[in-house]
């Protein structure tokens, strides 16, 4: 097994000159002339930059990495077609080289932190109505909207036939349900498009569990159509967090029983401790996930590490040590596997290949490939 390589998410700086060659005489005026010349493009590369979308309150950023990625392969650099909800609402494209909003497919009351679009080019996102959410969709391109179920977090199969997303109670004031058992209320839901019916997974059996919910909080298919990678965040004082791998084509409950599967935590710091908070499958079958430390109340994040592991939790590769005082959220994977995005706060990152991300822009709650 080759060696696994750990990169920091630290934005590169730029290197000073080595003081071995500036030493030998005979170079000397040959240096002096390079770094003239070269000077503008280090500073350039060296510099961050930002500008305003013209349909959306986003921050273009800039990085070195971003600077030498394109100067060394411009085609290879420029991450696939994305679509976004900024943190006013607003589903927008983005242009995939700079994450400047292109165009604003919906003006407002979007959702996030899931968007997802589908292989025939429908984006998929859901909207507040009262006290429910709505999924709707939209081609990509733009045009009308479709209203697809009552539900959130809303993610199609690789396949384009089926649509999981999370059925549960808004919590928000005025909107607390009256009952005093809020477990039945949550449910994933599995629809199959092209009929419009729908399999529903229950938490947990009827009668079972302690009476408190465990929410669902992201939702990504593996590349077989049958597989979900349910992320559920805290049941009670910031524990519960976890990933659970559920096979719609035997598991009957999203959080027990025989198809469902937990994702363990593994590595280091602390296991006891640490807990995935997000995770979302890539096309060879592993995880990319947002592992953070520590769990318990009060809440005391040490440490987030952005890692790709497999479906037994086994690190494969880090790809980047996030930001302790920021949620990781809104993971994505890119179809052919080679790019993966995710939110750092409202900043959006991107990896290619899974190495040292770059801070793209600024200003959003859910981003995906599209």
């Amino acid at each position: 097994m080759p060696a696994i390589r750990f990169r920091s998410a630290a934005p590169p700086r730029c290197a000073p000159a080595d003081t071995r060659e500036v030493r030998a005489a005979a170079l000397r005026r040959a240096c002096l002339l390079l770094g003239v010349i070269s000077s503008a493009a280090l500073l350039s590369a060296c510099s961050h930059g930002g500008s305003a979308a013209p349909q959306a309150t986003v921050t273009v950023t800039s990085s070195a990495a971003a600077s030498a990625s394109t100067s060394a392969n411009p085609a290879a650099a420029v991450p696939p077609a994305m679509v976004a909800v900024t943190k006013a609402g607003a589903l927008v494209t983005l242009n995939p080289a700079t994450g400047a909003a292109t165009q604003t497919l919906v003006a407002s009351g979007v959702l996030g932190d899931e968007i997802s679009v589908s292989s025939t080019g429908m984006v998929y996102f859901a909207v507040k109505h009262g006290c429910s959410s709505e999924i709707e969709a939209i081609p990509a391109g733009g045009g009308a909207t479709a209203m697809i179920a009552t539900g959130s977090l809303p993610a199609v199969s690789p396949d384009g036939a089926k649509l999981a997303y999370a059925s549960e109670p808004s919590l928000t004031i005025g909107c607390v349900p009256s009952t005093s058992n809020l477990v039945p209320l949550y449910k994933l839901e599995v629809r199959t498009l092209s009929t419009g019916t729908n399999v529903t997974y229950p938490m947990v059996p009827s009668g079972q569990g302690s009476g408190l919910p465990a929410p669902i909080s992201h939702l990504s298919w593996a590349p077989d159509n049958d597989r979900l990678a349910v992320s559920v965040a805290q049941i009670q004082d910031n524990e519960g967090w976890g990933v659970y791998v559920v096979d719609t084509s035997s598991a009957q409950y999203y959080l027990t029983g025989s198809g469902t599967a937990f994702v363990p935590v593994t590595g280091q710091p602390s296991t006891k401790d640490s807990y995935l908070r997000e995770g979302v499958f890539m096309p060879g079958g592993d995880l990319f996930v947002s592992r953070a430390c520590c769990a318990g109340i009060p809440p005391r994040n040490t440490s987030r590490l952005m890692w790709e592991v497999s479906t037994a939790g086994a690190l494969v590769h880090q790809v980047a040590i996030g930001f302790p005082n920021l949620d990781h959220t809104s993971l994505d994977v890119s179809a052919d596997g080679n790019w993966l995005l995710y939110l750092a706060g409202n900043d959006l990152y991107v990896s290619q290949g899974g190495a040292t991300p770059r801070e793209v822009a600024s200003g959003f709650i859910a981003v995906a490939w599209g």
